[in-house]
């Protein structure tokens, strides 16, 4: 005889082996015990939680002769002909393959025709998302009003592509994913019956990777099983088989990147790759890794939250002091992306390292969550360079987390390198600008009236102008500085500076050129700009 696999050979056939859906069994016990059978019912979750399963054991608890405490028997005709599959009361459909409006229409025929024997006909239709528009309009009338004999359930992993005029008609049962203890506990049950020897890490290794599919953790375990047949099951040996990735690799992986020792990190993923581990799976082992490391780092008393032995909870609580939460929340961004682009990459290895060295080197990303990590960077190498008698190094950075080029621009790149023996000890700050020599006469005779003849433009010109601060743009300009791009875009037009020059020049009887500009994000007018406005009022009190 052909050789069945573990969760077809194990496929519960009555409720009380079904595990981790207790809200589901216990409801639709208490409706048959009551007698209080719906006609429609729709179950949903993800793969592998029991919805078929739970489906065929509620078509032969209807239809048992000796149902006890609501389950089937198991032992009576109508219990063996169901469970064989030669029943005609139950009629499976997958939607995916049967999903025309002729094929409703042949259920709908169907339906006019009493069961040969027993109580109900059960339709199980899964996959039922898949059907069409046409066929789901087919199945409405029918799915409303059935006969009295008839019972419809519908199976989806996708109930949002189901309509909602569909699922009105429906009682609605959410299948939770299983707990990683359920699954354990259940795989354990099972390979005592099987007489096989398995270490309780790799079961609960297994059921982790399962995510909460009971058929995935079964097939999973087979598969293990079938690689080392024989011999006792070990935790390395289903790393080996799943090409995972043990915990401690992890560990020596994120201080190697704490370090931003990039040589070393490549040389971890060169030795993973020729293990001929999975990429994917080690991505998304890594992101946990993290996960677990970040509630360790942000929680008190979470020893009874993760799923850690005694061991891997003293490492992350010991690599927790070496990690700032800030570092923590890049590092999953970074890996999180990661995980979605490696399932289409072709070139798995490199997106990796690129990940990989991205953590190292914060200077290659610009985002808001990498600036105190970029400091960091910086300040190491500060510290690196001071110790070893080295020219100290000034970072500027501006308000979206970029780099600037000095205390002026914007760019990448450092400031530039700064010898404090040279300053005497004293750090150098930010330079502001230096004031002009000399301000053209034409050109202080506007600042002198500009509020004067600011009242005088037209509305909206007016009131954006009220913010504004004034500079000196060389070549007897007139710079007006305004607070953001909008006022800019708005003052700056053609049409509203030829109204300003006309303006000035009937004021002052001179003709004077004006420029527009405003301060960029994060900075200040005087970082940029001198204030020429203060300095001629300046003047004239003085005077005065």
């Amino acid at each position: 005889m052909s050789y069945t696999a573990l969760y077809r050979k194990f496929r519960p056939s009555e409720f009380e082996d079904v595990k981790g859906q207790d809200h589901i069994i216990t409801t639709l016990q208490n409706q048959i015990k009551a007698n209080r059978i719906g006609h429609a019912y729709l179950f949903c979750g993800t793969r592998g939680t029991g919805k078929t399963t739970v489906a065929k054991i509620f078509a032969k608890a209807v239809n048992c002769e000796h149902p006890v405490d609501g389950s089937p028997c198991g032992e009576c005709e109508m219990c063996r002909s169901i469970a064989a599959g030669t029943s005609m009361n139950v009629i499976e459909i997958d939607a995916a393959s049967n999903n025309g409006v002729d094929n409703i229409r042949e259920i709908r025929e169907e339906v006019t025709y009493r069961p040969t024997e027993g109580r109900y006909k059960v339709y199980i239709i899964d996959e039922v998302h898949m059907l069409s528009i046409g066929a789901f309009n087919a199945l409405l009338k029918t799915l409303e009003e059935p006969p009295e004999y008839v019972i419809f359930i519908l199976a989806t992993t996708e109930v949002h592509k189901i309509p909602i005029t569909i699922l009105s008609r429906c009682q609605h049962y959410d299948f939770k994913r299983i707990s990683i203890e359920t699954i354990t506990a259940r795989m354990q049950e099972l390979m005592d019956t099987e007489h096989v020897e398995v270490e309780d890490k790799a079961l609960r290794y297994i059921a982790k990777a399962a995510d909460g599919s009971m058929r995935d953790a079964l097939s999973l375990l087979d598969q293990c099983i079938a690689f080392y047949l024989g011999q006792k099951l070990t935790y390395d040996n289903v790393l080996e088989v799943l090409g995972a990735v043990d915990t401690d690799v992890f560990s020596r992986l994120l201080r190697l990147v704490i370090e931003r020792d990039v040589a070393g990190v490549l040389d971890v993923v060169e030795e993973l790759v020729m293990q001929g581990r999975e990429l994917t799976q080690l991505a998304a082992d890594f992101t946990w890794y993290l996960r677990n490391l970040l509630l360790v780092k942000t929680s008190d008393n979470i020893e009874d939250v993760l799923d850690v032995s005694t061991e891997n909870m003293m490492q992350l609580k010991e690599e927790a002091q070496m990690i700032e939460p800030d570092m923590l929340f890049r590092y999953i961004r970074i890996f999180s992306e990661l995980s979605g682009q490696l399932k289409y990459a072709t070139q798995k290895r490199v997106m990796l390292e690129v990940a990989l060295i991205k953590l190292c080197t914060p200077a290659m990303e610009t985002n808001q969550d990498t600036l105190l990590d970029r400091i960091r960077a910086v300040e190491d190498k500060v510290e690196k360079g001071l110790a070893s008698g080295g020219a100290e190094r000034i970072v500027y950075v501006n308000g979206d987390g970029s780099a600037a080029d000095g205390p002026g621009g914007y760019g990448e790149g450092y400031a530039g390198a700064y010898d404090q023996a040279a300053s005497g000890g004293r750090r150098p700050g930010m330079q502001r600008p230096e004031l002009p020599n000399a301000i053209p006469e034409d050109v202080q005779e506007v600042v002198k009236n500009f509020r004067s003849i600011a009242d005088e433009a037209s509305g909206m010109v007016r009131g954006y102008l009220k913010k504004a601060r004034l500079s000196l743009g060389g070549d007897n300009r007139l710079l007006i500085v305004l607070p953001d791009s909008l006022a800019e875009s708005v003052v700056g037009r053609e049409d509203h500076i030829q109204e300003l020059e006309g303006l000035i020049e009937n004021k002052i009887g001179k003709k004077v050129e004006v420029e527009v500009r405003h301060v960029e994000e994060g900075r200040h007018f005087e970082d940029t700009f001198v204030d020429i406005e203060q300095k001629i009022n300046m003047e004239i009190t003085v005077e005065d």
